[in-house]
């Protein structure tokens, strides 16, 4: 077997298999995780020296899929790639369709991923830092950290370039960042350790404002926390400034607050709650209504 390493590159990955599809080499025959993919009993080779005579043309539908596919973290990220990669070069394009075995897993890979991307647009809370006489342009104005489960951040980060203006903006991760200077966006496939202690050790100014607002716009009575957990996963509560507050409110809502509808300072007031008010006037319209009608009768 031949055992490669693209360091997760697509680029090299795509330069890889370029190399061994000249050589019609079979994707049973590759592996790009090393030891963790490698049959026990199979004997090393090594990749050839040179060219092969094979030509394999694809349609760049296919690699624009590859490459997105590409950023999916999980077992077999390269070789499914590959084997996509061989039997489209051989004339089975149905490993590109969702109907297909490899082109389902592939298709998959791919909803995940832009869903991933989805969470870093609508999850990401940038803080703002202070600024002070000493502030240099090469300091960010605001920073945000984020937990992604495959590698979007290079592609999907270029989206607040259009949000932010020419404002300075990093984002860190625990494997890459991104820093925007105003200008251009620089991506660092190694996040620093000084921008990962700048995005986790700064606080919120705001943060209790927001905190007060979020639990009084707090609906109880609409919550359903299936939906909810499946739009706004568990893993990112701990990053989000009202995540500590979450767990409290659905348990308020589990608990009675969901029958009242309305935050518990709201319920307390002196006066009766609505639907009581409203089944009393009913009570009392229907009685009268219904002698009359027994007089008339």
């Amino acid at each position: 077997m031949i055992s490669l390493d693209c360091d997760e590159l697509f680029d090299t990955w795509r330069q890889q298999a370029r190399w061994l599809l000249s050589h019609s080499i079979d994707p049973s025959r590759v592996s790009w995780a090393g030891a963790r993919e490698a049959d026990l009993f199979a004997s090393d080779e090594d990749l050839p020296a040179h060219a092969g005579p094979f030509q394999a043309r694809v349609p760049l539908a296919l690699l624009e899929l590859l490459q997105r596919a590409a950023c999916y973290r999980g077992e077999q990220r390269w070789s499914l790639l590959y084997e996509v990669l061989w039997r489209v070069s051989h004339g089975d394009r149905t490993a590109m369709l969702s109907g297909d075995r490899l082109g389902s897993e592939l298709q998959r890979r791919i909803k995940q991923v832009d869903r991933e991307a989805h969470h870093l647009h609508a999850f990401v809370r940038f803080v703002s830092l202070a600024q002070g006489p000493s502030t240099g342009p090469e300091q960010p104005q605001f920073v945000a950290w984020h937990e992604p489960a495959h590698d979007i951040l290079d592609a999907a980060s270029r989206h607040f370039i259009g949000r932010m203006g020419r404002q300075r903006w990093m984002i860190a991760t625990p494997r890459d960042g991104v820093y925007f200077d105003g200008t251009q966006l620089h991506y660092q496939r190694r996040c620093p350790a000084a921008w990962q202690q700048l995005a986790q050790a700064s606080g919120d100014p705001g943060g209790e404002l927001w905190l007060a607002y979020y639990s009084h716009i707090f609906n109880p009575a609409r919550l359903n926390p299936k939906a909810m957990q499946g739009h706004l996963p568990m893993r990112f509560w701990k990053h989000l400034p009202e995540g500590p507050l979450i767990p409290a409110l659905i348990n308020q809502a589990r608990h009675g607050k969901q029958r009242d509808g309305q935050a518990s300072a709201v319920a307390a007031r002196p006066g009766k709650r609505i639907g009581q008010a409203r089944s009393e006037s009913a009570g009392q319209a229907s009685g009268p209504s219904m002698t009359m009608r027994g007089v008339e009768q």
